[in-house]
């Protein structure tokens, strides 16, 4: 089906707002930890319980029968929740308490690197040849962004980041394969379900004060700046960086062809450090910012190897038109 101006336009326009939210989200990720004391795994436990909540509302008012499951999607759909949202969650959330934000992003997002990797060699799928240079733009860029020279960047931080690197290339694999055959919010539902339900044994969520969330908080680095009740920061996270971005995603994706929508998802990377600098004050020297742009234009090649296919970072999805299971006679 050929795409108006006008609807490929607002597709834009919600692949853009959807970045720049999930950009902000990290920063918000970061005040509510520093302002309550409760760590990544806590954090990700209440982030995933309540997207889980409102994705399974929406479906149960819009299409019950999505959340319908086969025998052979159980072990997928667990693999995907515990190693794709659960542990991306989680990892990311430590990265970006202990790494500037932006930088934890451009790590995470070598992802897509390794996902047009996996589709070349493991799915024999059509990868172009730009992939070489994307590779090599990336690893030029991190090096110069990391200053290896000077090791200027918390090793443990780095490491979170490389392990949701790997953990969202589990997602977008998993997820990709998944919403072939079911309704993307459905994958997105169960993804979150079984991440609740592995955070709830493992997280320590039971040691957390409630009272915590109705304290004031400062919202940015200025201690006497704006501050507000913590659960608004909480309610920021599920709502808007967690359940809206993936509505909005998911809507854009439908619109535009999917190199298009997974380049305007690389502009997260320049909105979370635009909001890391304006909110937090973290900045990045002139070489930093150098190899930031060398990565982002790498990760660009690599979005755009693949035919018609790319992946977002708050999105495992197939990047095609929405499908939704048959059903059964």
């Amino acid at each position: 089906m050929v795409v108006t101006k006008p609807r490929a336009l607002f597709g834009y326009i919600a692949a853009t707002v959807a970045a720049f939210i999930f950009g902000v989200n990290g920063v918000v990720i970061k005040l509510l930890m520093d302002g309550t004391g409760i760590d990544g795994f806590q954090v990700t436990f209440l982030r995933v319980v309540g997207a889980a909540v409102l994705m399974g509302a929406v479906l149960l008012i819009r299409d019950p029968n999505a959340l319908r499951i086969t025998r052979k999607q159980i072990v997928p759909l667990i693999a995907m929740g515990v190693v794709g949202v659960a542990l991306l969650q989680a990892t990311y959330a430590e990265a970006v308490y202990l790494l500037p934000i932006g930088i934890a992003l451009l790590l995470e997002y070598t992802a897509v690197l390794f996902v047009a990797l996996i589709a070349h060699f493991f799915f024999r799928e059509h990868v172009k040849s730009r992939i070489w240079v994307s590779i090599a733009a990336v690893l030029i860029g991190l090096a110069t962004v990391a200053e290896v020279w000077n090791s200027t960047l918390n090793v443990e931080g780095v490491l979170w980041a490389l392990g949701a690197s790997a953990s969202l290339t589990t997602y977008f694999v998993l997820g990709e394969r998944q919403t072939g055959v079911r309704h993307p919010m459905a994958v997105g539902f169960w993804g979150m379900a079984v991440a609740s339900v592995f955070w709830a044994l493992f997280s320590g969520w039971w040691t957390v004060d409630p009272a915590v969330f109705t304290r004031v908080v400062p919202f940015s680095a200025d201690a006497d700046g704006i501050a507000g009740p913590a659960w608004f920061l909480l309610v920021f996270i599920v709502v808007l960086g967690t359940f809206t971005t993936f509505t909005l995603g998911l809507w854009s994706i439908s619109v535009l062809k999917a190199t298009r929508s997974g380049i305007v998802a690389t502009s997260e990377v320049l909105f979370a450090f635009l909001a890391a600098w304006l909110i937090l004050g973290e900045t990045l020297n002139v070489v930093q910012l150098v190899g930031a742009g060398i990565v982002l234009g790498g990760v660009i090649l690599a979005q755009s190897a693949r035919d018609n296919r790319a992946v977002e970072t708050d999105l495992a999805l197939d990047t095609t038109e929405i499908s939704r299971p048959k059903e059964s006679r």
